[in-house]
């Protein structure tokens, strides 16, 4: 089943999930009520845009094919070209435009392929989609997996590609939330009899682009508080408990229902 026909029914997801824990309010308008957003953000079309390409050229290697660097910024040119001309309501962080992203993405891209190891693991699947239930939840937990490749060992290793301003911890890796959900979809969906890698490839909008790979792995413990997470995130969802984000991060200054949530909350 593709993943356009698992998200047209209904679903739980990673990022549904991880939206609710973060501001209720903002899960309530996106997702519940799906309130028309204010914008869209220059880091959700260019992350997409980055994926887009990286998906095509771990699709190439599926099939014996290696694209050069030249291949691949040209195809991130033609695919960031796209999804601008059809996002009309995007909005540019400050001192970004179209043309400083557009150069940033090539570097970024340029960067990945000098850096990123060759041929290290045998591709099993690009853009995997998966779903997978729990019991005392109705819907099943949808996703997609960016990339899932195998060892010598038989060891099954799952990659996650992010964009990102900044470095991460490994700490933050080892609790990331995403990473964790694949690692119950691939027990859940015909790997629960191998070893499970998990790994985060960063490209990093620096002002020189980096690329780094980090590796995590899931215990027995990690699964338990994931499944809980994701059942107190269920049972919120369905007693319609949608509390704002009441201190307020960073994040309410580039929040997409900024305006709608004001006015919320002053009447």
């Amino acid at each position: 089943m593709n993943i356009s026909t698992l998200r047209s029914m209904p679903h739980l997801s990673a990022s549904s999930i991880q939206s609710y824990n973060g501001c209720g309010l903002q899960y309530k308008f996106s997702r519940v009520e799906k309130v028309t957003r204010e914008f869209t953000s220059d880091n959700l079309i260019f992350g997409s845009t980055i994926h887009q390409v990286l998906s095509d050229y771990n699709e190439e290697k599926l099939m014996g094919n290696t694209l050069s660097a030249q291949e691949l910024m040209e195809l991130f040119e033609h695919y960031w070209t796209a999804n601008v001309n059809k996002t009309p309501d995007i909005r540019y962080s400050r001192g970004k435009n179209f043309d400083v992203l557009l150069q940033q993405g090539k570097e970024m891209i340029k960067t990945f392929i000098s850096q990123v190891p060759k041929d290290e693991y045998e591709i099993l699947a690009v853009e995997e989609p998966f779903r997978f239930n729990i019991d005392d939840i109705d819907i099943p937990i949808i996703g997609i997996m960016d990339l899932v490749e195998r060892d010598e060992q038989n060891t099954i290793i799952i990659s996650d590609y992010k964009t990102m301003s900044s470095s991460v911890t490994i700490n933050e890796i080892d609790q990331n939330f995403q990473l964790s959900v694949y690692y119950l979809a691939a027990k859940k969906n015909g790997y629960a009899n191998n070893d499970i890698v998990l790994k985060l490839d960063c490209l990093m909008k620096t002002k020189t682009p980096q690329f780094k790979q980090i590796y995590t792995h899931r215990s027995e413990e990690d699964e338990k508080r994931t499944i809980k997470i994701i059942k107190e995130t269920w049972n919120g969802i369905q007693k319609e408990v949608f509390l704002p984000n009441a201190q307020g991060t960073w994040k309410c200054n580039y929040c997409e229902f900024a305006n709608q949530c004001r006015e919320y909350l002053l009447n």
